[in-house]
């Protein structure tokens, strides 16, 4: 199995762009362009609100986490995890610093509903494994919480799931390692692209934003 030198890490969050849109991911993560829209802001704000508060706080017999880093070799991807709840009982893992033995839950917090796609279910999926590399466990399940119905939806790790996160992982590294942005595979989802006045899908499909940007620089067309 491939293991990645934490100078090859990239960004976990990363997984739920390219599974919504390879050459978004790309722009963001290779090319270094972003731009913000409501639902990106709306989004930040949500994580901000998960975040606020003490790092560790303990209900009964569960421990609530906030903004934990995580990261897996295997995957070769580091991020944060909004939420991990630790929940007590006999055949869970030891923590330092606090007795007994809990089993992790993560909780990612999401703005909107639930999507058609399955972007937020294999970004919550890589946290867990993350936490599985870190802590030598096992982790069923996990939560998105996602605020227009402000209900949880509980997501099972199957295998299905799991392959696809190794297999995505694997493809991100391929692409940074090459420098490559895909083509653009323009459809309805762009319309609640935050970058589609970057991407330029119907533009650029035979080439990177950053080439039609500095060509038309460059001919003194923009």
């Amino acid at each position: 199995m491939t293991e990645y030198r934490e100078e090859d890490f990239l960004n976990l969050s990363g997984i739920q762009h390219f599974a919504f849109c390879r050459r978004q991911w790309a722009l963001i993560h290779i090319e270094q362009q972003w731009a913000e829209n409501l639902r990106t802001v709306e989004g930040n704000i949500m994580h901000e609100r998960a975040h606020d508060g003490d790092l560790t706080e303990k209900r009964g017999d569960v421990l609530i986490t906030r903004a934990l880093p995580v990261f897996s070799r295997s995957l070769g991807v580091n991020g944060i995890c909004d939420v991990v709840e630790f929940h007590q009982t006999p055949n869970g893992v030891r923590l330092t610093g606090w007795d007994g033995r809990y089993q992790p839950v993560p909780v990612e917090y999401k703005k909107g509903k639930p999507k058609e796609h399955q972007a937020d279910e294999l970004q919550i999926c890589a946290q867990a494994m993350c936490l599985e590399d870190m802590l030598l466990c096992e982790i069923p399940f996990g939560y998105l919480y996602y605020g227009e119905p402000r209900r949880r939806t509980k997501v099972d790790f199957t295998p299905e799931l799991r392959e696809t996160v190794r297999k995505m992982a694997a493809e991100m590294h391929q692409h940074y390692a090459r420098g490559y942005t895909p083509k653009s595979k323009p459809g309805k989802h762009c319309k609640a692209c935050s970058l589609a006045d970057l991407c330029l899908p119907k533009l650029c499909q035979n080439r990177s934003a950053k080439e039609y940007i500095n060509r038309h620089l460059t001919e003194g067309e923009i």
